[in-house]
């Protein structure tokens, strides 16, 4: 899409192709082109549409019902803060004692919006003049725009003395490939202007990829990681006033927010393999906070170099999945075979840590028969290969 197309999408005759795109959107896309075609809509403006309605739709997931009514590009939307991650930002940020933020490297608004509807006045920048475009409109489309202004430009030029907060979500991939980039030098803006907006101003967050390298955190600041109902999404670095702690997971389940915070440099005991295995969630094992999750749970490592906790007891925690070891036999696949056939097994879910297995060419090589199912975890105990057999037990 150009400016010329969003611009049509604008328009009294763009609201209504809007409106009948989502009618027919999630179909089939030839049929769908065809109903708006012979409704009289032209038909650069019908596929424009319908590329709208079926973002909003996978956007639905992020946003919820305000998905309905945003402007959206595909790399924007794949890059774009989850609503309920953006939401819990923007509440810390007002807490702290922000008024005034910067979002340099705006994109689409989520974040933003986020904080704008938290109070504070947003001033974004984005490079891209249809995505700054669609920011701004985003922000009409939500009411936001007195509380969030956006303008087309090089964000290393803001004057961020304007402001009391920054938050900078710095663009990971190729421009017009949309390929992903892994060394921070080549964000834009830069790596080493990110990390010198927390020189420049007192509260600054920066939105990293979640496998961001630890000896690129900041002295000083707060790296966050983020996971959303098992799904590593973010890490954010909060730096200045705003660190609270060095290692922070934040765990959003069902609506709910689980933090567990640390050093991230403690080291957890370990032991033999016990009664149960917690798997921990994605966003403990990047903060490197196995060790205070051991400590809640009494439970040890098997093997130093794997993040799977064994403990004599099922304790809840939202910060780990739990499984009861059934049986522990050192890795070979005769005699997992037979142990499966003679409990009937037929189905398996298979995990693993510190193994090499394909798991679905384990899983073609068990030639799996019965109605009973079971979960296998591949791994190491004191440096062996194991599999461990298990059962689920309720969240």
């Amino acid at each position: 899409m150009d400016l010329e197309q969003f611009a049509a999408l604008r328009t009294p005759e763009g609201s209504a192709a809007l409106d009948a795109a989502a009618r027919v959107a999630g179909g089939d896309p030839l049929a769908a082109a065809a109903t708006l075609r012979s409704a009289g809509v032209p038909a650069g403006l019908a596929a424009a549409a319908l590329t709208q309605a079926e973002l909003r739709r996978r956007a639905a997931g992020k946003f919820g019902a305000a998905a309905g009514g945003m402007f959206l590009t595909r790399a924007g939307l794949e890059q774009a803060t989850r609503g309920a991650v953006a939401r819990r930002r923007a509440e810390r940020l007002r807490a702290a004692g922000v008024a005034t933020l910067a979002d340099l490297g705006c994109g689409l608004g989520a974040d933003a919006l986020a904080a704008a509807r938290a109070g504070i006045r947003v001033y974004g920048v984005e490079a891209d003049p249809l995505t700054a475009a669609m920011a701004a409109a985003n922000a009409e489309a939500a009411g936001l725009a007195d509380r969030f202004t956006v303008e087309c430009g090089d964000a290393t030029v803001f004057d961020v003395t304007r402001v009391d907060g920054v938050f900078c979500d710095p663009a990971r991939r190729k421009a017009g490939t949309g390929r992903r980039i892994f060394d921070p030098n080549a964000y834009s803006p830069p790596w080493d202007f990110v990390t010198g907006l927390a020189e420049r101003v007192p509260r600054t967050v920066v939105k990293v990829a979640p496998g961001l390298d630890h000896a690129l955190i900041p002295p000083g600041a707060e790296a966050e990681w983020v996971s959303v109902d098992g799904d590593l999404v973010e890490a954010a670095l909060w730096c200045g006033a705003l660190a609270e702690v060095p290692r922070r997971a934040s765990v959003l389940r069902e609506q709910a927010a689980h933090v567990l915070t640390g050093s991230g440099d403690a080291e957890a005991p370990v032991g033999p393999a016990r009664r149960f295995l917690y798997d921990p969630d994605p966003a403990v094992v990047r903060a490197h906070l196995v060790a205070e999750l051991a400590g809640d749970l009494d439970a040890t490592l098997a093997d130093p170099s794997i993040a799977y906790l064994y403990g004599d007891e099922a304790r809840p925690t939202p910060f780990a999945r739990c499984l009861e070891i059934t049986d522990v036999l050192p890795f070979s696949l005769k005699r997992l075979r037979a142990l499966l056939r003679e409990r009937r097994v037929g189905r398996v879910e298979i995990l693993k840590r510190g193994s090499a297995l394909e798991p679905e060419k384990l899983r073609r090589d068990l030639k799996l028969a019965g109605d009973a199912a079971a979960s296998l975890v591949l791994t190491r105990v004191a440096g062996a290969p194991t599999v461990l057999l298990c059962r689920p037990l309720p969240a």
